[in-house]
């Protein structure tokens, strides 16, 4: 991905507490990992596949995986408002 091409948020798209896509942190990653074992982490509750392609994803298909991280609900780290826990 070269520089021009990189997702850089305006100032109008983060909020103050640092986030960029929708007001949300940069990944859903909340430092309790268990996708060696689980098909979905139990932490972010994302996939394998997920977690290890998150870096290159548009900004339209992570907000696909937030809308259905917060929609499922079993993440240990979010409410279902996005807030975290």
């Amino acid at each position: 991905m070269t520089e021009s091409t990189a997702f850089r948020p305006q100032p109008d798209d983060a909020s103050a507490s640092g986030s960029t896509l929708l007001g949300r942190p940069d990944s859903p990653c909340i430092g309790i990992c268990s996708t060696l074992f689980d098909e979905v982490c139990q932490g972010c509750g994302r996939t394998q596949l997920e977690v290890s392609n998150w870096v290159f994803m548009s900004d339209e298909e992570r907000n696909a995986v937030w809308t259905r991280i917060l929609a499922e609900g079993t993440a240990q780290g979010y409410n279902p408002d996005g807030s975290r826990k």
